[in-house]
């Protein structure tokens, strides 16, 4: 895992990236994830609820282990404040788009695409010119009244 450091640029939003490639990234991915959004907090004093922090990390969970599973070769993660909400980016080699599976609650796994297509602002999926990106949006604050997550120090 490659991390860079958290960027507040003038006038450009926070960001980070996260190269994986070799070993099961899953884990090393949702803390990167809380990591980043503890650091969105803390250090750039933006409101984050604990449902957003969740969220972030399961969508990063399920979008970092479809990539590992479905894609050869490196995947990279990159994690943006953009307008009120966490961005989640995913890029893998594999240039096949995924599609989420029909409705079936007695289906056994595969319901990742589904889960995070159901809780984030946004979703979208796009080829590149080497593989794919996936990107979906997380509202930072989206509990009224404000149960931002407690600081680590």
């Amino acid at each position: 895992m490659r991390e860079n450091e958290y960027q507040l640029l003038a006038g450009r939003p926070i960001l980070a990236t996260v190269a994986f490639e070799g070993s099961e990234p899953i884990a090393e991915a949702r803390h990167a994830a809380r990591r980043f959004m503890t650091a969105v907090q803390a250090v750039h004093g933006l409101p984050v609820s604990k449902r957003a922090m969740g969220l972030a990390e399961l969508v990063v969970s399920e979008l970092v282990t479809n990539a590992y599973k479905f894609a050869p070769g490196p995947c990279l993660l990159d994690l943006e404040i953009a307008d009120g909400a966490v961005e989640i980016s995913v890029w893998d080699t594999d240039p096949t788009l995924p599609a989420a599976c029909s409705p079936d609650p007695g289906r056994v796994g595969q319901h990742g695409l589904e889960i995070a297509m159901a809780v984030c602002r946004s979703f979208e999926v796009r080829r590149e010119p080497v593989g794919k990106c996936v990107k979906a949006a997380i509202v930072l604050a989206d509990d009224p009244g404000g149960d931002p997550v407690g600081l680590l120090l």
